[in-house]
C-alpha cells in the first residue's frame, strides 16, 4: 500500500480494544484459528504446513526476519474485524476523519493570481462523507493517487474553499507528501 493507505490502516488500528499478540507462536495460533487450518496459513505465509504446526506447538519461537514481518502483517490485517468495521462506520457516518499532513499544495485558480505551490503543514477535520469515500476507495483497491485525490478534494472543500464561502474556482493539487497521518 502507499503512504495514505498505510495511514488509514494505522488510524483504524488505534481503535483496537485489545493488543495484538506479540510472540510468533501466539500470532500463528491466532492465524490458524482465523483461517481455520494450518494449510491455509502455510499458503498465506509461504511456508510449509509442518512449520506452521511447529510454531503452534511452540517448538519454534523466533522466525526469520522476513517471516516475522509477514506474520505480523497478516495478524494485523485480520485482528478485531468487528472493531475495525465499527470504527470505519462511525467515521463514515458521524465522526469524520482528521488529516494532518505536510505536503506541497498548489492551485489552479483564475488568471492573474499568484498561487505558486508551497509546503504547508495542515491539520484539518474532514466531514464523514470524505471518510466514507476514503474507506470505500481503499476497500475497492484504489491506487495511492486515487486516495490522494480524495484527500485533496476534502482539503480543498473544507480548508481552502471554507465550505464554499470563498475561492469558488480553486482547484488544489496535493503533491510531494512529506508525511500524512489520519485519526478517527
Amino acid at each position: 500500500m502507499g503512504i495514505l493507505g498505510d495511514s488509514l490502516n494505522r488510524a483504524v488500528e488505534r481503535a483496537f480494544t485489545r493488543p495484538i499478540p506479540k510472540s510468533a507462536p501466539a500470532q500463528m495460533r491466532y492465524l490458524v484459528r482465523h483461517e481455520k487450518g494450518t494449510r491455509a496459513v502455510a499458503q498465506l505465509l509461504g511456508v510449509s504446513q509442518r512449520t506452521v504446526e511447529r510454531y503452534v506447538r511452540g517448538q519454534i519461537v523466533r522466525p526469520r526476519p522476513e517471516l516475522a514481518e509477514r506474520l505480523a502483517d497478516a495478524v494485523r490485517q485480520r485482528w478485531q474485524p468487528r472493531v475495525r468495521e465499527r470504527a470505519k462506520n462511525q467515521a463514515a457516518t458521524t465522526g469524520g476523519i482528521i488529516i494532518e499532513t505536510r505536503a506541497r499544495f498548489g492551485y489552479t485558480a483564475a488568471p492573474g493570481t499568484t498561487d505558486d505551490a508551497r509546503m504547508r503543514l495542515l491539520t484539518q477535520a474532514l466531514p464523514p462523507e470524505f471518510a466514507r469515500r476514503l474507506f470505500d476507495a481503499q476497500k475497492a483497491g484504489a491506487t495511492e493517487q486515487q486516495l490522494r485525490n480524495i484527500a485533496a478534494e476534502g482539503l480543498q472543500e473544507i480548508y481552502f474553499k471554507d465550505g464554499g464561502r470563498r475561492a469558488q474556482g480553486l482547484q488544489v493539487e496535493f503533491t510531494d507528501i512529506d508525511y500524512v497521518e489520519f485519526d478517527l
